[in-house]
């Protein structure tokens, strides 16, 4: 499979642009706050929200100053959400590091949150760059309704596929499509049609994105040898186990309710009902829809003339459901 340093040629000096924008859109006269700031910018992921931004600038027209603070904007509000999450699923880990919270607890961790979310809208503001803004408040509006979405559907465990699609379509498949969105609406002559386009490209992407992270719980771990079977633990209805109750008995869906709903810290039984899934066909059932989505998001960028950062748009559709974590 084709590298992220690969996919990133023809946006590198962009990339590398962007990180010490983003560095300096961090910046704050507090120390506390500096620390912890350098500390999630050491900690950072695989900056792919930022070749989002990048890749569908450069295939609507030209990066520009605007460019970059779309993909900032969407970078802080993003980490804000990071850091406010992990307070509220209560992790004391993020990317293989310890999450700000398990460092200076979850008071400052809030604080910094909002300090963080303050920045994006700040710089968006301050900038005149209101239709971003509305882009990208969109996303994190969704987000929010996408968690609490899953909260309480994890209540009854009743989540029918259409009601999953929903609630992965708010909560991750959002903020990438605002990141694509935002790319298009950075360019100076950018229509409403081609914004809506590379927003319905990237909603796709982000689907295909999240079926894909729900497949690697059934998969093996690089550490143990057994399937993490966190999302059963944490009693979330992924497409693998509802493709499974939906092809079920009524007794055999009572068995498997109880399992997930009473059992779900038992390594034995989470072990036997991932055995389950993969023998009841569902590991190949949402195989075969995130490769639907993603071929959906490939249709759309097709009608988008040739270039360098087209084929990395489209190496990168690809890594996001090739990759192996």
């Amino acid at each position: 499979m084709i590298s992220l340093n690969e996919i990133k040629k023809p946006i590198a000096p962009y990339i590398d642009e962007f990180e010490k924008k983003f560095k300096a859109s961090m910046k704050s006269t507090v120390p506390l706050l500096d620390i912890i700031t350098r500390y999630i910018l050491k900690t950072k992921g695989k900056q792919l929200r930022p070749m989002f931004v990048f890749l569908s600038a450069e295939i609507c027209g030209k990066v520009n100053d605007s460019t970059y603070r779309a993909a900032s904007l969407i970078e802080l509000l993003h980490t804000a959400t990071l850091v406010h999450d992990d307070v509220v699923d209560d992790s004391n880990e993020r990317r293989g590091f310890f999450s700000v919270n398990a460092l200076w607890k979850n008071k400052i961790s809030v604080l910094v949150g909002d300090y963080l979310l303050s920045r994006g809208l700040l710089l968006a503001v301050d900038n005149l760059d209101f239709h971003l803004l509305k882009i990208v408040s969109n996303a994190v509006r969704e987000m929010s309704e996408g968690e609490l979405l899953q909260i309480e559907k994890a209540r009854n465990l009743d989540i029918k596929e259409s009601i999953y699609y929903e609630i992965i379509r708010k909560k991750t498949a959002s903020l990438i499509a605002s990141c694509c969105a935002c790319g298009a609406a950075s360019i100076a002559d950018a229509d409403e049609e081609t914004i809506k386009k590379m927003h319905l490209f990237g909603e796709y992407v982000g689907i295909a994105f999240q079926i894909k992270d729900d497949l690697f719980d059934y998969e093996k771990s690089n550490h143990t040898g057994k399937p993490n079977g966190i999302d059963i633990k944490e009693q979330k209805m992924t497409l693998p186990l509802i493709y499974m109750l939906n092809n079920s008995s009524f007794i055999e869906k009572k068995k498997i309710i109880n399992t997930v709903k009473r059992h779900n810290n038992n390594p034995d039984r989470v072990n036997l009902l991932i055995d389950d899934v993969n023998n009841s066909g569902g590991i190949n059932y949402a195989r075969e829809k995130m490769i639907e989505y993603r071929e959906k998001a490939l249709d759309i960028l097709a009608e988008f003339p040739d270039s360098a950062a087209k084929t990395s748009m489209e190496q990168l559709v690809i890594y996001t459901t090739e990759r192996n974590k």
